[in-house]
Protein backbone atom coordinates (compact mmCIF):
# COMPACT_ATOMS: atom_id res chain seq x y z
CA UNK A 1 0.00 0.00 0.00
CA UNK A 2 1.37 3.87 -0.67
CA UNK A 3 4.46 2.33 -1.68
CA UNK A 4 6.16 5.59 -3.33
CA UNK A 5 4.73 7.61 -0.66
CA UNK A 6 6.62 5.04 1.89
CA UNK A 7 9.75 5.64 -0.14
CA UNK A 8 9.14 9.49 0.02
CA UNK A 9 8.09 9.60 3.65
CA UNK A 10 10.99 7.70 4.60
CA UNK A 11 13.46 9.72 2.49
CA UNK A 12 12.09 12.81 4.28
CA UNK A 13 12.59 11.49 7.54
CA UNK A 14 16.13 10.35 6.73
CA UNK A 15 16.48 13.90 5.54
CA UNK A 16 15.81 15.53 8.94
CA UNK A 17 18.35 13.74 11.06
CA UNK A 18 20.98 14.65 7.73
CA UNK A 19 20.46 17.94 7.86
CA UNK A 20 20.75 18.73 11.60
CA UNK A 21 17.16 19.38 12.16
CA UNK A 22 16.98 16.38 14.53
CA UNK A 23 18.32 14.66 17.44
CA UNK A 24 17.89 10.94 18.97
CA UNK A 25 14.24 10.59 17.92
CA UNK A 26 13.10 14.70 18.52
CA UNK A 27 10.94 14.84 15.41
CA UNK A 28 8.66 13.28 12.45
CA UNK A 29 7.95 14.35 9.28
CA UNK A 30 4.41 12.55 7.12
CA UNK A 31 2.85 12.72 3.57
CA UNK A 32 -0.72 12.51 2.16
CA UNK A 33 -2.05 10.54 -0.30
CA UNK A 34 -4.99 13.03 -1.00
CA UNK A 35 -6.80 10.32 -3.41
CA UNK A 36 -6.80 7.84 -0.87
CA UNK A 37 -7.36 9.69 1.92
CA UNK A 38 -4.37 8.29 3.52
CA UNK A 39 -1.35 9.66 5.52
CA UNK A 40 1.98 7.86 5.86
CA UNK A 41 4.23 8.59 8.98
CA UNK A 42 7.28 7.76 11.05
CA UNK A 43 6.80 5.10 13.71
CA UNK A 44 6.99 6.62 17.18
CA UNK A 45 10.34 6.78 19.28
CA UNK A 46 12.14 4.57 16.58
CA UNK A 47 15.46 5.39 16.05
CA UNK A 48 16.17 7.04 12.70
CA UNK A 49 19.23 4.03 11.71
CA UNK A 50 15.87 1.96 11.97
CA UNK A 51 13.65 3.34 9.97
CA UNK A 52 12.78 1.98 6.86
CA UNK A 53 9.77 2.19 3.83
CA UNK A 54 8.10 -0.75 5.33
CA UNK A 55 8.26 0.48 8.67
CA UNK A 56 6.13 3.77 8.13
CA UNK A 57 2.65 3.68 9.30
CA UNK A 58 -0.52 4.11 7.51
CA UNK A 59 -3.36 5.94 9.01
CA UNK A 60 -6.64 7.80 8.02
CA UNK A 61 -7.87 10.65 8.30
CA UNK A 62 -9.08 10.22 11.61
CA UNK A 63 -5.57 8.78 12.67
CA UNK A 64 -6.54 5.25 13.01
CA UNK A 65 -3.92 2.87 11.39
CA UNK A 66 -4.76 1.02 8.54
CA UNK A 67 -1.27 -0.56 7.96
CA UNK A 68 1.64 -0.92 9.96
CA UNK A 69 2.70 -3.25 12.96
CA UNK A 70 4.46 -0.38 14.81
CA UNK A 71 2.63 2.85 16.17
CA UNK A 72 2.24 5.82 14.61
CA UNK A 73 4.47 9.09 15.85
CA UNK A 74 2.78 10.57 19.01
CA UNK A 75 2.40 14.03 16.72
CA UNK A 76 -0.18 11.83 14.05
CA UNK A 77 -3.19 13.87 15.45
CA UNK A 78 -1.34 17.07 14.78
CA UNK A 79 -0.47 16.25 11.82
CA UNK A 80 -3.55 14.72 10.64
CA UNK A 81 -5.47 17.95 11.82
CA UNK A 82 -3.09 20.22 9.86
CA UNK A 83 -3.78 17.96 6.64
CA UNK A 84 -8.04 18.26 6.81
CA UNK A 85 -7.25 22.44 8.05
CA UNK A 86 -4.79 22.89 5.10
CA UNK A 87 -5.95 21.22 1.76
CA UNK A 88 -3.04 21.68 0.02
CA UNK A 89 -0.41 20.52 1.46
CA UNK A 90 1.35 17.49 0.79
CA UNK A 91 3.29 17.20 3.78
CA UNK A 92 4.25 17.92 7.20
CA UNK A 93 7.01 17.77 9.29
CA UNK A 94 7.97 18.47 13.20
CA UNK A 95 11.13 19.05 14.69
CA UNK A 96 12.75 20.32 17.96
CA UNK A 97 16.01 22.21 15.87
CA UNK A 98 17.79 24.38 17.81
CA UNK A 99 17.08 27.81 16.64
CA UNK A 100 13.21 27.94 15.92
CA UNK A 101 12.87 25.46 18.91
CA UNK A 102 14.49 28.41 21.01
CA UNK A 103 11.84 31.30 19.62
CA UNK A 104 9.02 28.87 20.60
CA UNK A 105 10.38 28.63 24.28
CA UNK A 106 10.70 32.40 24.49
CA UNK A 107 6.92 32.25 23.24
CA UNK A 108 8.11 34.99 20.31
CA UNK A 109 7.22 34.75 16.31
CA UNK A 110 10.26 35.58 13.97
CA UNK A 111 9.88 39.00 12.03
CA UNK A 112 10.95 39.24 8.50
CA UNK A 113 14.53 40.75 8.96
CA UNK A 114 15.78 40.28 5.61
CA UNK A 115 15.59 38.89 1.88
CA UNK A 116 16.47 35.30 2.81
CA UNK A 117 13.34 35.08 4.74
CA UNK A 118 11.05 37.11 2.38
CA UNK A 119 12.32 34.41 -0.46
CA UNK A 120 10.35 31.94 1.60
CA UNK A 121 8.36 33.20 4.36
CA UNK A 122 5.57 35.54 3.85
CA UNK A 123 5.96 38.18 6.70
CA UNK A 124 6.27 36.92 10.37
CA UNK A 125 6.58 33.21 11.67
CA UNK A 126 3.99 33.02 14.25
CA UNK A 127 4.14 31.64 17.17
CA UNK A 128 1.09 30.36 18.71
CA UNK A 129 -0.43 30.60 22.24
CA UNK A 130 0.37 28.47 24.44
CA UNK A 131 -2.13 25.54 25.37
CA UNK A 132 -4.14 25.85 28.37
CA UNK A 133 -4.35 23.26 31.35
CA UNK A 134 -7.23 21.49 29.65
CA UNK A 135 -6.33 21.51 26.51
CA UNK A 136 -3.21 20.20 27.68
CA UNK A 137 -4.67 17.41 29.47
CA UNK A 138 -7.04 15.98 26.95
CA UNK A 139 -6.22 15.84 23.41
CA UNK A 140 -3.24 17.54 23.79
CA UNK A 141 -1.92 16.57 20.19
CA UNK A 142 -5.26 17.27 18.39
CA UNK A 143 -5.20 20.84 20.54
CA UNK A 144 -1.91 21.61 19.33
CA UNK A 145 -2.78 21.23 15.59
CA UNK A 146 -6.03 23.60 16.38
CA UNK A 147 -4.12 26.04 18.28
CA UNK A 148 -2.07 26.25 14.75
CA UNK A 149 -5.00 26.01 12.73
CA UNK A 150 -5.99 29.43 15.60
CA UNK A 151 -3.06 31.16 14.67
CA UNK A 152 -3.57 30.76 10.64
CA UNK A 153 -7.83 31.54 10.83
CA UNK A 154 -6.09 35.17 8.98
CA UNK A 155 -2.86 33.70 7.56
CA UNK A 156 -1.88 32.42 4.42
CA UNK A 157 -0.51 29.30 5.27
CA UNK A 158 0.91 28.63 1.44
CA UNK A 159 2.64 31.73 1.90
CA UNK A 160 3.80 30.89 5.22
CA UNK A 161 5.06 27.77 5.58
CA UNK A 162 5.68 26.80 8.83
CA UNK A 163 4.22 27.69 12.58
CA UNK A 164 6.01 27.88 15.70
CA UNK A 165 4.27 26.36 18.45
CA UNK A 166 4.45 28.04 21.49
CA UNK A 167 6.81 26.65 24.17
CA UNK A 168 6.79 23.66 22.03
CA UNK A 169 8.97 23.60 18.43
CA UNK A 170 8.25 24.32 15.10
CA UNK A 171 5.93 22.55 12.34
CA UNK A 172 6.51 23.32 8.80
CA UNK A 173 4.72 22.04 5.51
CA UNK A 174 4.74 21.81 1.99
CA UNK A 175 3.29 20.75 -1.35
CA UNK A 176 4.69 17.34 -0.36
CA UNK A 177 6.54 16.02 2.52
CA UNK A 178 9.91 16.75 1.23
CA UNK A 179 9.28 20.34 0.37
CA UNK A 180 8.17 19.71 3.97
CA UNK A 181 11.94 19.47 4.96
CA UNK A 182 13.32 21.94 2.67
CA UNK A 183 11.01 24.42 4.18
CA UNK A 184 11.87 23.19 8.23
CA UNK A 185 15.27 23.72 7.02
CA UNK A 186 14.98 27.56 5.85
CA UNK A 187 12.85 27.89 9.04
CA UNK A 188 15.95 26.59 11.06
CA UNK A 189 18.23 29.33 9.16
CA UNK A 190 16.32 32.39 9.50
CA UNK A 191 15.41 31.82 13.09
CA UNK A 192 19.21 31.29 13.72
CA UNK A 193 19.87 34.56 11.61
CA UNK A 194 16.88 36.62 12.92
CA UNK A 195 18.60 35.78 16.27
CA UNK A 196 21.84 36.68 15.75
CA UNK A 197 20.56 40.39 13.93
CA UNK A 198 19.11 41.07 17.37
CA UNK A 199 22.00 40.23 19.51
CA UNK A 200 24.29 42.87 16.84
CA UNK A 201 21.50 45.18 17.05
CA UNK A 202 18.37 44.89 19.39
CA UNK A 203 16.78 47.68 17.18
CA UNK A 204 16.55 45.66 13.97
CA UNK A 205 13.79 46.69 11.69
CA UNK A 206 11.60 44.70 9.93
CA UNK A 207 12.55 44.56 6.43
CA UNK A 208 10.64 47.29 4.82
CA UNK A 209 7.05 45.97 2.56
CA UNK A 210 8.12 46.45 -0.62
CA UNK A 211 11.39 44.65 -0.46
CA UNK A 212 10.08 41.80 1.32
CA UNK A 213 7.01 41.78 -1.17
CA UNK A 214 9.45 41.70 -4.26
CA UNK A 215 11.79 38.92 -2.51
CA UNK A 216 8.53 37.00 -1.69
CA UNK A 217 6.45 37.49 -5.41
CA UNK A 218 9.72 37.20 -7.48
CA UNK A 219 9.67 33.29 -6.97
CA UNK A 220 5.98 32.79 -5.71
CA UNK A 221 3.96 35.36 -7.63
CA UNK A 222 1.66 34.68 -10.84
CA UNK A 223 4.98 36.45 -12.61
CA UNK A 224 7.81 35.28 -10.81
CA UNK A 225 11.10 35.01 -12.50
CA UNK A 226 13.35 33.27 -10.23
CA UNK A 227 15.16 30.36 -11.99
CA UNK A 228 14.15 28.29 -14.84
CA UNK A 229 11.14 28.18 -17.07
CA UNK A 230 10.64 24.65 -16.84
CA UNK A 231 10.30 24.74 -20.77
CA UNK A 232 13.63 26.00 -21.29
CA UNK A 233 15.53 23.20 -19.01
Amino acid sequence: MLRELKEEVYRANVALIESGLVKLTWGNASGISRKERLVVIKPSGVDYSDLSPDNMVVVDLKGRVVEGELRPSSDTPTHVLLYKCFGEIGGVVHTHSTWATSWAQAGKSIPCFGTTHADHFYNEVPCTRLLNTEETETDYELNTGRVIEETFSERDYLGTPGVLVAGHAPFTWGKNVLDAVKNGIILEEIAKMACLSLLINAETSILPKHIMDKHYFRKHGKDAYYGQNPKNK
